[in-house]
């Protein structure tokens, strides 16, 4: 088991710059789940930390040694890929086998590894088959064997559930995260799947552009994402933004839409962003009159699109449980706690920084 430290890294191609000083620390055991939209950066930091790339600038250490200029072979460390990559002609046991035979390891210790591997991830009958013979999970867990049986130190995943169905990745996902917590192997686990993320992850690392733009817990992130980005970002569906200003000495956010919003902590600024998640709007009571644009039935919930009456005239979300069926206009009520406010011209959130490294939002009350 082993440490990662990743202290200024960057990366660029020619005069395009992927990754922008990324510092990371990964205690012992820690699952980091690294997430962003196409091109952000993500893969990139996983191949860097791996040795497939090299970096511009910046250090990396795994259990404590300096591995940035050593090859991938010398890093201790086994990749899950999206693909499987394994070899068609092999059986599941020799994939398996293949890396240690390289390492010169005895046919009575190579058995003993892959037969535990085997073992823990449900494969015992199926070590003489190829892989065309196998189901997409089944070969997902033959790419996962064949890097629990080489014991290294840390473990990297490159969106290793892509290509399986809504059913099996569900399944999966569940595997991955219990195997992780039982073999305790360090891990970076990189995806575009916000579920997989929340999921998943110990800590969560969202990327935009090449920068971090938060890294916490999932649940802080949720609870208090940094900046609009990533209260955008993370949820289903998308958080709601509608532009306001702060009034009364910043003890208060004026819609645009017509909505007053007291708040309890008196905030700075002029211009602001509120952001409001569909399920924390409650259909009836003062509140938005919502023109329905459409509906979405989704059997335990129901979604429903709408634009904002008034002149702004924004686009929302309203996610109500159960089976609904709203008519051409609606009102819906905001949910007074869970009320976020963003700077307009930054995006960033507005509110002190916790000493749990997460950004800690006013409480609001609202009134029409």
């Amino acid at each position: 088991m082993a440490t990662l430290e990743i202290e200024g890294l960057c990366k660029s191609f020619g005069q395009t710059e992927v990754l922008r000083r990324i510092d990371l620390s990964l205690v012992d055991g820690e699952m980091l789940v690294i997430v962003g939209a196409s091109g952000c950066g993500k893969s990139t930091l996983l191949r860097l930390v791996a040795g497939l790339e090299q970096p511009t600038a910046g250090r990396i250490s795994i259990g404590g040694r300096d591995v940035t200029a050593l090859d991938p072979s010398e890093r201790d460390i086994a990749m899950v890929f999206q693909n499987y990559a394994l070899y068609p002609h092999m059986s599941v046991f020799d994939n398996m086998a293949y890396g240690l035979r390289i390492r010169g390891l005895s046919r009575a210790e190579i058995a003993r590894k892959v037969q535990a591997a085997a073992d823990l991830l449900g494969l015992e009958t199926l070590l003489g088959r190829k892989p065309r013979q196998l189901s997409g999970g089944q070969r997902q867990r033959v790419a996962m064997g064949r890097a629990i049986v080489r014991d290294p130190k840390l473990f990297l995943f490159d969106e290793p559930l892509s290509n399986l169905d809504a059913k099996l990745r569900v399944q999966m996902r569940a595997e991955i995260r219990k195997l992780q917590r039982r073999l305790g192997v360090t891990s970076l686990y990189v995806t575009h799947d916000q579920v997989e993320a929340m999921t998943l992850g110990d800590r969560l690392l969202i990327l935009h552009q090449g920068q971090p733009a938060q890294l916490a817990t999932p649940m802080q992130v949720f609870e208090y994402p940094a900046d609009t980005y990533v209260a955008g970002f993370v949820g289903s569906p998308t958080m709601n933004f509608l532009p306001g200003r702060l009034v009364r000495g910043g003890t208060a956010v004026q819609l645009d839409a017509g909505l007053l919003v007291p708040l309890q902590t008196p905030l700075p600024g002029d211009a602001v962003t509120v952001g409001i998640r569909p399920e924390h709007l409650t259909p009836g009571g003062p509140g938005l009159s919502l023109s329905v644009d459409l509906v979405e039935p989704l059997g335990s919930e129901t979604l429903v699109h709408g634009r904002v009456a008034g002149a702004t005239g924004e686009l929302i979300t309203v996610k109500i449980p159960g089976a609904a069926m709203p008519t051409e206009t609606m009102t819906v009520a905001v949910q007074s706690d869970h009320v976020h406010v963003f700077d307009a011209r930054t995006g960033r959130r507005i509110g002190p920084v916790t000493t749990a490294g997460h950004m800690d939002g006013p409480r609001a009350t609202v009134s029409p």
